[in-house]
């Protein structure tokens, strides 16, 4: 039976290469990937938070997918991307259904900012971009400054990263965590 990897999305603002290549780089090793978007309608991408990218065709919308099939989340970066998933409820059930049932979370850059909305950043280690370094503090999370970080506190992994950079280790990390 092969992984399932459920990567969410708002449907602007996404930094391309932090939804294209861990997208594509997980199907190159034979894992199933679906991208679901607030709506299932184009998104939006953009280079450094600014310039308009590629856009992508969703496979469904947040409010439809099953989520419960997947074996890990992935929540790429971009600062409008995060900040607008972190106050959509449908994203807020779908990581909370992830962080209870102990199932993986990965998330780069911006991402990690979701989990505060839904409740699930209190005594996580974790990285992210260092701008929302003080936000995830204030949430309770402990923050450091690594390429990615992996933490297993309050019995769900959480992998994080801090920006485009890493995602080459931010890759490994997801993939040995599916343990293929």
């Amino acid at each position: 039976m092969s992984k399932k990897a459920l990567f969410i999305t708002s449907n602007q603002g996404i930094e391309q290469d932090e939804l294209i290549k861990p997208f594509e780089f997980l199907q190159s090793k034979g894992i199933e990937v679906i991208h679901a978007a607030e709506k299932n309608e184009d998104v939006q991408t953009v280079k450094s938070d600014k310039e308009p990218a590629s856009k992508r065709t969703p496979h469904t919308s947040l409010a439809q997918v099953a989520y419960q099939d997947y074996d890990i989340l992935v929540i790429p970066g971009g600062t409008v991307n995060a900040d607008t998933l972190r106050i959509n409820t449908d994203a807020q059930k779908i990581i909370q259904y992830f962080t209870d049932n102990h199932k993986p979370i990965a998330a780069i850059c911006h991402a990690p900012w979701v989990l505060i909305n839904a409740e699930r950043i209190k005594d996580k280690n974790l990285t992210s971009y260092h701008s929302i370094r003080l936000d995830l503090e204030n949430a309770g999370g402990k923050w450091v400054d690594e390429e990615v970080h992996r933490c297993n506190t309050n019995d769900w992994p959480l992998i994080t990263s801090r920006n485009p950079d890493d995602i080459p280790a931010f890759n490994q990390a997801i993939l040995k965590e599916l343990g293929t």
